[in-house]
């Protein structure tokens, strides 16, 4: 069973897109778990009104406002799934997306986590650039420490297995994002990462992106120094339940 985990904050422009691109790729048992972080739009009219099409659409509502990061941990610890793929209310997936993911993890069991590559696009499906990696400098390494100090790691472009989220348990409050923490849990325990180069959908630019903005350079730093002393708990905590 496949659960993609969404969390939505005023996404009318783009939500029903997003839902169209992706429910033909799932099988009946699947689901897709939205989390809406307290639109003030119309996202979850437009949501309900999918859903009442079909119930593999599965909705909550926070209230009071929690963030992109509470938002995403609320839907993947509402999933059921056995693979959990997290998604942006804005992208785009192209048809061959789950088909290739899944046969990752068919094909070898010990993978745990598969990240892949996108085209990056503005909202009218003009070509910005034709890889993500390329455009935002990633370098996707198993090193923790470079990790945190650069994350290639990007949340709509992950797939990962339940025993992942079952690790992670709650996202600690100060890390940086919840794509990153998932990276550096699995290279803490040792699992096997499968990095594609496969561009399997659309990465939407635009002014609303709230992954695209620019933080200052203090908070930056701050949040890499957050992530370090998070993953040093983790480790702790790790280390004492296998004493």
């Amino acid at each position: 069973m496949i659960s993609v985990c969404m969390a939505t904050y005023n996404g009318e422009k783009f939500i029903e897109r997003q839902l169209n691109s992706i429910l033909p790729q799932l099988n009946e048992s699947d689901e897709v778990i939205i989390v809406d972080d307290s639109s003030k739009d119309n996202t979850i009219n437009l949501i309900e009104k999918m859903r009442k099409k079909d119930n593999r659409i599965k909705w909550v509502q926070n209230n009071p406002n929690l963030g992109v990061l509470q938002s995403f941990n609320k839907a993947i610890h509402l999933a059921k799934g056995d693979i959990l793929f997290l998604c942006d209310q804005d992208d785009y997936w192209y048809e061959n997306k789950v088909e290739k993911i899944m046969r990752v993890f068919n094909e070898d069991q010990s993978v745990y986590l598969v990240s892949h590559d996108a085209e990056v696009k503005d909202n009218e499906f003009n070509l910005i650039d034709g890889s993500w990696d390329h455009y935002n400098g990633n370098k996707k390494t198993n090193s923790i420490v470079q990790t945190i100090i650069k994350n290639s790691y990007t949340g709509c472009m992950m797939a990962f297995k339940k025993e992942l989220r079952d690790d992670t348990a709650e996202f600690p409050k100060k890390i940086q994002m919840h794509d990153q923490w998932l990276a550096l849990v699995a290279m803490k325990n040792q699992y096997k990462i499968i990095n594609l180069e496969d561009k399997l959908m659309a990465y939407i630019r635009h002014g609303a992106n709230v992954t695209g903005e620019k933080r200052p350079v203090s908070e930056m730093i701050q949040g890499r120094v957050n992530t370090m002393m998070s993953i040093l708990k983790y480790n702790n905590r790790v280390a004492k339940v296998k004493e």
